[in-house]
């Protein structure tokens, strides 16, 4: 196990299978079938074609979603044979928004639970044979690479309360463990230089400008795909996204979304609402990871957090979506739930510091090469990708400041020339790790994939050799040793501590965008889910000019002996992406984009709806009028403006200013009629 491991690295995910092949479906002879050591033993995930639509439907219907046969006949033959005991939809019905699941086709998504005696081979090569069955796909479960039982560095929370402020820099806000992120404001002088591995001023995300124009905003949802964020940490707990209409413990689906007492995200591991931070073997990493995306900030205690608000305005918010509990992980079916679940309740950023090995991993270090093509990757995943795809469509909102969401990865960390899969999907930005130096760091994946850079901190760099990490300097403080510093739990027990890894630039990248959008929405500006990342590319800066020479660092530094490894920079010159900043994309903000538009309406008969006109325009709203009062109905009190339907139909609002200006938006009532319109 390599030491950088032990600070967080990537998760790996190992090969599962997938025969998506018209031709072998239809074919006499039997297809070839890989199946992994490690796939679910009486588990496979099959996909229909769109013609069972309606057959399935009825089955699910009558069965109230438990059935144990598919209704189609020769797919039941198999699943007699089979001794299958359980047929169910991965993705769970959620009438909200029902409509654009079976648009996406994630609808005809299945798994078939059969007895864990029949040969997985024999089974998978049944179903992959159906003319009624378009993919077949193994299911397993997921994996990290590091090791969970190792210690991070760790302050409580009534330690960091008594230390004082060494940097030499004035902070912008009052968290006193605020001088350890260099990551944010590098002054260039922070304590872990060593001869050889200087600090230079600037190597970090921008933020001083940023935070200047922008602190964050409460509207803005960050879903963190990882080990459960501590909701309840003193230094997180005003930023957790919260879903009002559930209780825990409560035991019952209040909201209908197909999830029971998911009050603060969900726990795919264990299925449940209930997540946890406690269970033998968790490690923190979630809780780390949401911190710096969003650690609350001038709140007088711990660490600042990129977009956690701070200066009169609240933070973005942290939904938690378990993918791993203690010593246990989520299967890939879940995984995908809780991509699709992030869409369906509102997150627009998902947080990603998880993936495949790289194909360039190295075997001699102990690494098992994952996908290495985009279409390797889609072939082999398919259900991973259409999730995916579903989150970067179908997140965000046409009339809000952005329409989908952004799939932020890192991009892995076994010193490997490529980045790793979900992060080198097109669709996805992958992220890399550097040094406080603007250097790679070490362990850092890279390649022609990787679309952002950030501080991910390299202890192989600026660690001494032979020394332990957890050494004190001689006036008693933790030395930095420049990794990544934010909110952590250990052993139930909430305080801060250090990490490093792709996996702690990757939450950067996400607190920039968060802090991006925040910014957009109060200059009441809207972005394709496309435009802005490209913005966030283009705002970003080229590092290339640092890549001159050699850097030295120790593989396993804290080992005696730990020999010395030479990095050619100039190979990684066009291979890490741009350095994210902050500060230049919220200055881009005001000029890129489009102005937001009045959303139009969709009630039901007798329903209402409030909307906040200053999220539209800053102008003095004077006049409301609906076309067709017997139609609908509309107030303004302030800027919140209310609609009433009052029958069935469709008819137009108008509003005016005291200025001239005028909005329009289409009111349409109709029976079944949802907040997106779906009937």
């Amino acid at each position: 196990m390599k030491r950088y491991l032990l600070y967080i690295a990537a998760i790996t995910l190992t090969m599962a299978c997938i025969k998506d092949d018209e031709a072998v479906r239809n074919n006499e002879q039997s297809p070839m079938v890989t199946i992994p050591a490690d796939a679910n033993r009486g588990e496979v995930i099959i996909k229909f074609v769109p013609e069972m639509e309606e057959i399935l439907e009825t089955t699910m219907t009558r069965f109230g979603g438990d059935a144990t046969r598919s209704g189609i006949p020769s797919t039941d033959e198999v699943l007699e044979i089979l001794n299958a005991y359980s047929f169910e939809r991965v993705f769970p019905v959620d009438q909200r928004h029902e409509e654009r699941t079976r648009e996406a086709g994630l609808h005809l998504w299945y798994i078939v639970r059969f007895d864990e005696g029949e040969d997985l081979a024999r089974a998978y090569e049944r179903l992959a044979r159906l003319g009624e069955v378009d993919k077949v796909q193994c299911n397993r479960m997921i994996y990290r690479s590091y090791n969970p039982e190792a210690k991070a560095h760790f302050i409580s929370c009534a330690e960091s309360a008594a230390r004082p402020t060494t940097r030499t820099s004035e902070m912008p806000f009052n968290d006193p463990e605020m001088y350890r992120q260099w990551c944010y404001i590098n002054d260039g002088t922070a304590s872990f230089a060593q001869e050889w591995a200087p600090v230079v001023a600037g190597a970090d995300a921008g933020c001083k400008e940023a935070w200047e124009l922008t602190t964050g905003d409460e509207d803005i949802i960050v879903a963190v795909m990882d080990e459960a964020v501590m909701w309840s940490h003193p230094d997180l707990a005003d930023n957790i996204w919260i879903n009002e209409a559930e209780e825990l413990h409560a035991g019952r689906d209040a909201d209908g979304n197909g999830y029971v007492d998911d009050r603060y995200g969900y726990n795919f591991v264990r299925n449940t609402g209930i997540t946890s931070w406690t269970s033998n073997g968790s490690t923190g990493h979630g809780t780390h990871v949401a911190g710096t995306i969003a650690a609350v900030n001038d709140n007088g205690i711990g660490c600042a957090g990129i977009a956690g608000g701070g200066k009169g305005k609240k933070g973005v918010k942290i939904m938690t979506l378990q993918l791993f509990d203690g010593m246990n992980s989520c299967s890939l079916a879940m995984e995908a739930r809780a991509m699709k679940y992030a869409a369906d309740n509102g997150a627009v950023i998902l947080q990603c510091s998880w993936g495949y090995n790289s194909a360039k991993s190295n075997l001699i270090l102990g690494y098992t090469p994952g996908p290495a093509t985009e279409e390797e990757w889609a072939a082999t995943y398919p259900l991973e990708k259409e999730a995916l795809d579903y989150f970067i469509n179908h997140a965000g909102s046409p009339n809000g400041v952005i329409d989908g969401g952004l799939a932020i990865f890192a991009s892995g960390n076994e010193y490997a020339a490529q980045s790793s899969f979900p992060a080198a999907y097109s669709k996805c930005i992958s992220v890399a790790a550097i040094a406080a130096d603007y250097t790679p760091a070490s362990y850092s994946n890279y390649g022609s994939e990787v679309l952002l850079s950030a501080p991910g901190g390299d202890m192989e760099y600026y660690g001494t050799p032979g020394e332990k990490d957890d050494a004190y300097d001689d006036n008693g403080i933790l030395r930095e040793q420049g990794s990544i510093f934010s909110t952590l739990v250990v052993d139930g027990v909430a305080g801060y501590g250090y990490y490093e890894g792709t996996s702690m630039a990757c939450p950067h990248v996400s607190g920039v965008a968060a802090l991006g959008l925040a910014y957009a929405k109060e200059k009441q500006r809207h972005f394709t889910s496309e435009e802005y990342r490209e913005l966030l590319f283009e705002t970003a800066r080229d590092i290339d000019e640092y890549f001159v020479g050699e850097k030295l660092f120790y593989m396993n530094h804290t080992s005696a002996g730990a020999v010395p490894i030479k990095m050619n920079l100039a190979d990684y010159c066009g291979k890490m992406g741009r350095l994210t900043d902050a500060g230049a994309l919220l200055k881009a903000i005001e000029g890129s984009g489009r102005s937001m538009r009045l959303p139009n309406i969709y009630l039901a008969p007798e329903g209402s709806t409030t909307l906040d006109i200053a999220d539209y325009t800053k102008e003095i709203i004077t006049g409301v009028t609906v076309a067709d009062t017997a139609i609908a109905e509309a107030a303004l009190s302030g800027t919140s403006l209310t609609v009433e339907a009052k029958s069935v139909g469709q008819t137009t609002l108008r509003l005016q200013s005291a200025e001239g200006m005028e909005l329009n938006a289409t009111i349409t009532v109709r029976e079944g009629a949802s907040d997106n319109g779906w009937l």
